[in-house]
């Protein structure tokens, strides 16, 4: 580890602690909405569901055609807000795991829902891990929360609605002719995301190009091991139009990404290797930024600050999804206007939506004038 690298830990503590401010004054809330009633409980409901994918999901290390989700409801004085978990097979969550959590979530000890610090660290302290399972509160809260003020999230961050970046759209692994389909059907969007780790790497993108000149970001989900390799298709992805290239080997291997990020002539994200606010500290000088997942921060509180501290620390930052509903792709897209790129495609990727909310319009967020995470149940 150099010495630049040590010098910067020993300050990490100041600057993590610095950026805990809470993004909601609790104290304005409150003198705002005096005539809250101190007898007012929040009831948490939930139930499981599965989206179905519109093609064969496959990655680096797995595929899969559906995905298992848990959709959580906080009713509050006559509002609902909505959250949601997602739980792709690499976070270890399932319908099981998640259920069995959210019934020893008790939100009737707390009589004010802008009390947004005690009742997730609440949360959180219940069990380890159990990230999509503690966001899909934190998602239904902070909708709730809009609601209450009658105001989108953005609006309320300070956010400006205009400022929404484009959207990639993710070519998973598949058979050349699959791939040149999807590539079709992907017309609108003006930035591919395209899948690799395995040996048909340099085949995949050469497919693409035969379809598109369009510019891409690739997602390596660990599979690249030798850092040689890795920075010789870097060198030539960047040939072929790529912007960035997303966990491009295993996430324990520190010194080897940090060398990597070092000598690659594109940005590198950090994404399995960054989960949590700890993580972008611990990023810095690994990686060139940072992807940010609801359903690894266990939700918009957390992922909120990790994105303030990765901009102090000059890092780039990318908002990403799993498989998703509208609920909580448009939940993360309230943080959109703050990012360099966003991934945000996951309910276009299912077959089964029951929420509207954030739309894709010629390939841009475009985010609703609807309170809370800014949507409604279809």
């Amino acid at each position: 580890m150099s010495q630049n690298r040590r010098d910067f830990f020993k300050t990490s503590g100041i600057i993590a602690g610095g950026i805990a401010l809470s993004s909601f004054d609790n104290s304005f809330f409150a003198k705002s909405f005096p005539n809250k009633s101190k007898s007012s409980k929040m009831k948490l409901t939930f139930r499981p569901y599965t989206l179905e994918l519109k093609h064969v999901f496959t990655i680096a290390t797995s595929s899969r055609t559906t995905t298992p989700v848990v959709l959580t409801e906080i009713e509050y004085e006559g509002l609902t807000g909505y959250g949601e978990a997602s739980m792709p097979p690499y976070l270890g969550e399932s319908h099981d795991t998640v259920l069995k959590f959210l019934a020893k979530v008790d939100l009737t000890n707390f009589n004010n829902p802008f009390e947004l610090e005690n009742i997730l660290a609440y949360v959180d302290s219940i069990e380890e891990g159990n990230k999509a399972a503690k966001a899909s509160v934190d998602i239904a809260l902070h909708d709730l929360i809009g609601k209450i003020v009658n105001q989108p999230l953005y609006n309320i961050w300070g956010f400006d609605k205009t400022k929404t970046p484009v959207t990639s759209f993710t070519i998973g692994i598949d058979k050349p002719d699959v791939v040149r389909q999807k590539v079709i059907e992907a017309e609108e969007y003006k930035i591919l995301k395209v899948k690799l780790g395995r040996d048909t790497d340099r085949e995949m993108v050469e497919t693409i190009r035969s379809v598109t000149d369009k510019p891409l970001c690739v997602d390596v989900n660990q599979g690249w091991t030798d850092k040689h390799f890795a920075l010789d298709m870097i060198h030539w992805l960047k040939e072929m139009n790529t912007e960035f290239v997303e966990q491009p080997m295993p996430k324990e291997d520190i010194d080897g990404n940090a060398w990597l990020t070092q000598n690659s002539p594109l940005p590198t994200i950090g994404d399995e290797a960054v989960q949590r606010l700890p993580d972008v500290i611990k990023a810095h000088g690994v990686y060139s930024g940072i992807n940010i997942k609801l359903m690894k921060s266990t939700g918009l509180r957390e992922a909120h600050k990790m994105l303030t501290l990765a901009r102090s620390l000059n890092m780039k930052v990318m908002i990403g999804c799993m498989t998703e509903t509208s609920c909580a792709i448009s939940a993360a897209a309230q943080l959109s206007p703050m990012v360099d790129w966003a991934d945000l495609d996951g309910a276009l990727l299912i077959s089964n939506d029951i929420f509207d909310g954030t739309k894709i319009i010629d390939g841009r967020v475009v985010l609703t004038d609807l309170p809370g995470i800014g949507i409604k149940k279809i």
